[in-house]
């Protein structure tokens, strides 16, 4: 009897080793067939689960006999499941192949590069700020798209009026002059009309913001030496939207806006408009504002006519009116006296037009002709001082794009006016000038293989006052396999000096001398950039882990510096030497389930070459660091936590400032119509005024110095966001 039990129990254990097959795949990427490293397989209801190895091969074991589900992962891709039948017929690996999704690393098509390519497949290193995070961004700020910009590695804002609150953008280190900003590629916030720029647009009709760091001037022209920030309007859907904003401050500051979308047979429309109001605050009661009273009312119109499939034609307006004043509370709020008598006020009104026609030759061949116009009238008040004028200038393009499946071609031409009037307020010189720009262009993006893209282009401008500019550039991507890829590129660049920088900007032109024309040449740059990424599921597919990391230099020949003289005015010279910013960034996401980890590292070693005499350059933070940490629910909960390292400053009175941190907390509750925000920004209450003072002299005639850190410190804003 023992023998037979002994016998039936070997039997059994003999059928159970037989019924447990093993299962053999290759995972590849269904476009390039590169196999997928990290991939995941499992038996769905089972605990038989494995890991593609560095060949994307996949290993599973103990299945059972007869019909079983089998479901394939990968991050970025579509999950795939496949009912086998068991046991197989054949012991070789089976081939599955995956299709990448179109999230928003595959979906998002970039307009600064001018091509229709994802950004995914384009050599140019971008940075899209779009869908949710822009979302996220303008309820911490919706008035304007500081917050949009300064929260990005490598990125920040100068504030370059300690009682107004002006501000200009730096890239990489690089004053705000070398920076160009455009919208939806039309150049609406150069020179004069650039000191306000950034406060007076508001993220609410943008689609998306692009970023390209290094030169962009082979596409664009001068003025994009350190970077170009495109910024992206919504177009209409066939589905209506309607979107109202209504946001306050604890500083008393309010924000009122709406968006109107919709397309229709012929024709489609946009509207945005908006009211936005501050209230003078001097959290330090210093008797300063830091933040000023202003209001503002922007209207953007746009009009969107479908001739055919063939041709469509945009044309709008962007309309913006602001009064702003700052300076002694007192005097703001109608208690002036001899003492309190400092203010600096700005009226300004910027409006523009643009003009876009699109006609398609074929499936793959388009023109593309636009225009715009564009007036900005602005008036800096202060005691015993006036500064005013009027800008108009003209974009005029015409360009060619063919794509197909092997390369992509964009040729064109464009032309640009640049006149500055200036008020005859005093005696002293005036500033206007007037520039005229021709430029040709071609870009050639070429598929090498499935893995390798290389971008090249080419660039001759006129100006008027500066000559002419060769300017080429070239980048190429290499896919290496399915987790890592990289990108090397450079270009050279130039920009036409004018006396809109920073450093007058600071002191509101007081005494600063015309550009002395024949004594002066056109800054010229080169500069490049590499970068390597890698991204890899985690937490077998339930996360994902991406790290990109950019090293960058550029280098300015004869940057010209505003320089004093000895009777007290200040000149644009252009002694021997250079400007160049060197260093590196680490963008780091993690995410698990609704978690989102963001952590951002800025490296920026910013050298100031004059006269064989070596220098820090001033106002750059050589260490930042970006935290953000993001919890959401989809369509009921964000939640968002963050805080910002700024590492000590040199600034331009010979001191150094010193390191701060600032920390925020966000919160929003979503409903399908409508949602509640409120968002706690500052909660350390860090301000320059806590650790540094902000000007020298009297409290009637201050003499500012520079503001590196927040000056309205802890504020709380809150509001709804409705959908309709």
């Amino acid at each position: 009897m023992k023998k037979l039990t002994v016998l039936f129990i070997a039997l059994l254990y003999t059928a159970i080793a037989y019924s447990q097959n093993t299962f053999k795949a290759i995972l590849k990427d269904a476009e390039t067939k590169q196999p997928l490293i990290g991939a995941t397989a499992t038996v769905p209801g089972t605990t038989i689960g494995a890991t593609t190895d560095t060949a994307g091969l996949i290993t599973l074991t103990q299945i059972a006999d007869g019909k079983q589900l089998v479901r394939f992962n990968y991050m970025g891709y579509i999950t795939r499941q496949d009912t086998i039948t068991f046991p197989l017929a054949q012991t070789q690996p089976i081939e599955i192949l995956l299709h990448p999704t179109e999230n928003e690393l595959n979906e998002v098509v970039v307009s600064a590069t001018r091509s229709s390519r994802t950004i995914a497949n384009i050599p140019t290193r971008v940075e899209v700020i779009s869908g949710e995070e822009l979302d996220e961004k303008s309820n911490m700020k919706p008035g304007d798209i500081r917050m949009v910009l300064a929260e990005s590695t490598g990125i920040q804002t100068q504030q370059t009026s300690a009682t107004s609150g002006n501000s200009s953008i730096r890239i990489q280190g690089l004053d705000g002059k070398y920076t160009q900003i455009i919208r939806d590629g039309f150049p609406l916030y150069s020179g004069f009309s650039g000191g306000l720029g950034l406060l007076q647009v508001a993220p609410l009709d943008l689609k998306q913001v692009e970023v390209i760091k290094g030169s962009s001037s082979t596409l664009y022209g001068g003025g994009a030496i350190a970077g170009l920030v495109n910024l992206v309007s919504k177009t209409p859907t066939d589905e209506r939207q309607l979107s109202f904003l209504l946001n306050g401050t604890s500083a008393r500051g309010l924000d009122a806006s709406m968006f109107y979308a919709q397309k229709f047979k012929k024709m489609g429309a946009t509207v945005y408009a908006a009211y936005n109001h501050g209230s003078a605050y001097d959290p330090s009661d210093i008797d300063l504002t830091a933040i000023p009273k202003y209001n503002r009312f922007t209207l953007n119109p746009k009009l969107f006519f479908y001739f055919n499939d063939n041709t469509t034609l945009t044309a709008g307006i962007n309309a913006t009116v602001e009064n702003r004043i700052g300076g002694d509370l007192h005097y703001i709020e109608g208690n002036g006296d001899a003492l309190h008598s400092y203010f600096e006020e700005n009226k300004t009104g910027r409006y523009s037009t643009q003009a876009e026609l699109v006609h398609k030759l074929d499936n793959n061949t388009k023109l593309i002709f636009k225009n715009s116009v564009s007036y900005y009238d602005r008036t800096i008040n202060l005691p015993d001082y006036r500064f005013s004028g009027e800008q108009t200038s003209t974009y005029t393009e015409a360009n060619y794009i063919r794509n197909s499946e092997k390369s992509d071609w964009v040729l064109g031409i464009n032309f640009l006016t640049d006149n500055f009037n200036e008020n005859r307020n005093s005696t002293f010189p005036l500033r206007s000038y007037a520039n005229n720009t021709i430029g040709a262009f071609i870009q050639n993006t070429w598929n090498v293989s499935n893995t390798f893209t290389l971008e090249s282009g080419i660039r001759g401008d006129y100006h008027n006052q500066y000559g002419f500019v060769f300017l080429p550039r070239v980048s190429g991507l290499w896919k290496i396999n399915s987790h890592f890829s990289t990108r090397l590129g450079g270009g050279l660049g130039y920009k036409g000096p004018n006396v809109f920088t920073e450093d007058a900007e600071r002191i509101q032109f007081r005494n600063v001398l015309p550009i002395d024309v024949a004594n002066t040449r056109a800054e010229r740059s080169y500069g490049a950039n590499y970068d390597i990424n890698y991204r890899t599921a985690i937490f077998d597919g339930k996360g994902s882990f991406s790290i990109n990391q950019l090293f960058f230099y550029t280098r300015i020949e004869h940057p010209i510096l505003l320089t004093p003289l000895p009777n007290g005015n200040l000149q644009y010279q252009q002694p021997p030497g250079d400007l160049n910013t060197k260093g590196l960034e680490t963008n780091l996401k993690i995410t698990y389930g609704d978690f989102k980890l963001f952590v951002g590292y800025t490296l920026a070693d910013v050298k100031q070459h004059t006269n064989n005499i070596i220098s820090n350059y001033t106002l750059v933070s050589k260490h930042r660091l970006n935290n953000v940490l993001m919890y959401e629910i989809d369509e009921k909960w964000k939640l968002g936590a963050e805080a910002y390292y700024f590492s000590p400053q040199r600034l331009n009175d010979g001191a150094t400032g010193k390191a701060y941190w600032t920390t925020g907390f966000m919160a929003e509750r979503i409903w399908k119509r409508f949602s509640l925000f409120i968002n706690f920004e500052n909660l350390t209450d860090t301000r320059q005024t806590k650790f540094d003072t902000i000007y020298t002299g009297s409290i009637s005639n201050p003499v500012f110095r520079d503001i590196y850190a927040p000056l309205d410190g802890f504020v709380v804003n809150g509001g709804i966001k409705l959908k309709l």
